[in-house]
């Protein structure tokens, strides 16, 4: 018998184009923020707010920016 193969399942199935390089940047910094226990919204936000990573409409993060980008994104 041969190997199982999922009938479809790819982590970017939802994707309708390739993450810009803002995007990007904000996933990494998003991984990064995590990957130093920022695991709490609050801490989230301080970790954008350190980075160079801006909002697309500039300024600082806060909570109302960072969902509503998150909403934008689909994610």
């Amino acid at each position: 018998m041969g190997q199982y193969m999922f009938p479809y399942l790819s982590p970017h199935q939802s994707r309708m184009c390739e993450p810009t390089e803002w995007e990007m940047a904000l996933a990494r910094t998003i991984e990064d923020a995590f990957g130093n226990s920022a695991y709490e919204l609050h801490a989230l936000i301080d970790a954008l707010n350190a980075s160079r990573v801006r909002p697309r409409a500039g300024g600082t993060w806060t909570i109302e920016t960072f969902t509503a980008t998150l909403r934008e994104l689909g994610a």
